[in-house]
């Protein structure tokens, strides 16, 4: 990421990033600040970034004009988000839900911004494998898992949630509804592991703190003071399976008892100070089990076939082709004078009548190799459920990338990062 584009005009927040990436040693990136409607749309359409900051509260800039343009053509939408705020006029979560369809990896308060901002930065970079991966095949994806170690610290939570909810969602396994609460019980569940777990802050305990006026941040950073309990970690890991994935929390405490915690939440108003946690989760995603111990917790989120990527605003005129479970839709051996735009729905890839892949929306296009190259299809593609595809022919295809060339710069960057892959695997196998 050599390029960071920074879509804000307010001079303080400005001044607040450009000295934090001066301080930086480490900083190789160049930063460049949009404020203008169309320079903001010209960056995001040509230069195709994977990393954008959006100041959400700049009053300044129509940003949601700017939101519903990106919406509008789901081709430029392929990029992660870090979104700033100012917590005294917006509410994070109401944030969330507001933008729940774009890929908002986290949302930072001003006031952590120094504190926070590169630390997210370099987290997303670590990471932008398992983030960005909307161009791979899913015969790459499925039983991936992962893994990230987490310090106690609240401010950085939301980053990690925010990524664990992009997961899936990047991948079409979730809608935009399902992403915002996984990412929410994500959040709290995290949390949950930090306060009650490593720090073992008690449910009184809390109470009586933030009664008194101190924030759950300076209670933990208190408890932090002891060094065991500093150098205690949660863990958050993931396994991505073909019709459901597993997030599983752990934390280095001594557990508690899960059955007396909720029996006592039963109790509690849903507007309390505090202990909204886990009753959440448990009521936003049904399935979550506890170990023994009480200091792991798995959450289970089924996917849902269902899901639809929008068409691209070029692709909105082209003819729709709606397919069954079963239905035969590239034959091996045929012309290719046609490529389609999978919108939904799942499909087997056969060479030889063998099963040698599998196709998804997440894949974007089906059959468009031999398209490309003009050769006969090389393998048989049937559809594994119902589903919707675009059909373009040449023609078409050409016409569409003449008037939206934008779309041509994200077909090459999508090819040249499968040649990429390509020859890194042929590489590993030597």
């Amino acid at each position: 990421m050599s390029t960071l584009g920074i879509i804000n005009s307010d001079p303080h927040v400005q001044k607040n990033i450009e000295l934090i990436f001066k301080d930086n040693p480490n900083n190789t990136r160049d930063l460049l600040f949009l404020n203008k409607e169309n320079e903001i749309l010209e960056f995001i359409k040509y230069a195709l970034p994977e990393l954008v900051i959006i100041n959400f509260s700049d009053p300044s800039i129509n940003i949601n004009e700017i939101i519903n343009q990106i919406q509008d053509d789901k081709w430029i939408l392929n990029f992660g988000i870090i979104g700033l705020f100012d917590s005294s006029v917006e509410k994070e979560e109401e944030l969330l839900k507001k933008y729940k369809a774009i890929n908002v990896l986290v949302m930072l308060d001003n006031n952590i911004i120094r504190s926070h901002l590169v630390k997210s930065i370099e987290c997303i970079e670590q990471n932008y494998q398992i983030i960005f991966q909307r161009e791979f095949t899913k015969t790459f994806l499925e039983g991936a898992s992962g893994s990230f170690t987490m310090d106690n610290d609240l401010q950085a939570v939301p980053l990690f949630a925010g990524i664990g909810a992009t997961i899936l969602a990047q991948r079409g396994l979730i809608n935009p509804d399902r992403k915002m609460h996984l990412q929410l019980a994500l959040i709290e569940l995290i949390v949950n592991g930090i306060e009650h777990g490593n720090c073992e802050i008690s449910y009184e305990e809390k109470t009586k703190a933030l009664e008194s006026g101190i924030s759950a941040v300076e209670l933990i950073a208190q408890r932090c003071k002891d060094p065991k309990i500093d150098a205690k970690k949660v863990y958050l890991s993931w396994d991505i399976k073909p019709e459901k994935s597993t997030f599983i929390i752990r934390d280095q405490g001594n557990g508690f008892n899960v059955q007396e915690y909720l029996d006592k939440m039963k109790t509690q108003s849903d507007y309390s100070l505090h202990g909204r946690g886990i009753k959440m989760a448990a009521r936003l995603f049904k399935n979550l089990k506890y170990n023994a111990k009480g200091n792991q917790v798995a959450l289970i989120v089924d996917h849902d076939p269902s899901v639809e990527y929008e068409v691209p605003i070029g692709f909105t005129k082209e003819q729709v082709v709606l397919v069954k479970k079963g239905d035969v839709i590239i034959k091996e051996g045929d012309p290719s004078d046609f490529l389609y735009y999978i919108s939904s729905g799942t499909y087997e890839v056969l060479h030889k009548n063998k099963s040698v892949g599998s196709l998804s929306s997440q894949d974007i296009f089906m059959g468009e190799m031999s398209f490309l190259l003009d050769q006969r299809r090389s393998a048989t593609i049937k559809a594994t459920s119902p589903g919707k595809l675009i059909l373009l022919t040449q023609k078409t295809f050409v016409n569409i990338i003449r008037e939206y060339p934008h779309y041509g710069v994200f077909l090459s960057k999508l090819l040249a990062k499968r040649l990429v892959r390509s020859n890194t695997q042929a590489a590993n196998r030597q």
